[in-house]
C-alpha cells in the first residue's frame, strides 16, 4: 500500500510541483486548493501526512490544522508559509504541526522531511 500525502495550497504551481516531486517518488498525493477540500480529502482518504499552506483565502491554514486534529488527531502535518510570521508557526507547532518550511523553499529540504515524518510502513 502507496504511502499518501496531501497537498494543501491555494497556489496551483506550488501544488503541482510537489505532485510532481512526490509521484516520482513513488507516493500517492492528493491536492486541496482550499480548507473545505482538504477535509473532505482527509475523511476520505485518511492521508499519511499532509503538506499545509498556512495562508490559503476562506478558511487559513491555522482553521485547517484545527479540524484535521478533530478527524485524525495523529494526523501528520508539515506547515508551509510565505510569511514570516512567527506567531502562526507557533500556534501551528503547538497544535502538533512537526516542522516548517518558508516559501521560495528547497524541494529536497522538504523531501528529506517528508521522508523523516512519513509513518514507516511493513510491506
Amino acid at each position: 500500500m502507496k504511502t499518501k500525502i496531501l497537498i494543501v495550497d491555494d497556489q496551483f504551481g506550488i501544488r503541482i510541483l510537489l505532485n510532481e516531486v512526490f509521484q516520482k517518488e513513488g507516493y500517492q498525493t492528493f491536492q486541496a486548493a482550499n480548507g473545505v477540500q482538504a477535509l473532505d480529502i482527509v475523511k476520505k482518504h485518511d492521508p499519511d501526512l499532509v503538506l499545509l499552506d498556512m495562508k490559503i483565502p476562506g478558511m487559513d491554514g491555522i482553521e485547517i490544522l484545527k479540524r484535521m486534529k478533530v478527524l485524525d488527531p495523529a494526523i501528520r502535518v508539515i506547515i508551509m508559509t510565505a510569511y514570516g510570521e512567527l506567531d502562526m508557526i507557533q500556534e501551528a507547532k503547538n497544535l502538533g504541526a512537526l516542522t516548517h518550511f518558508a516559501k521560495p523553499f528547497d524541494i529536497d529540504d522538504i523531501r528529506a522531511a517528508v521522508r523523516k515524518h512519513i509513518p514507516q510502513k511493513t510491506n
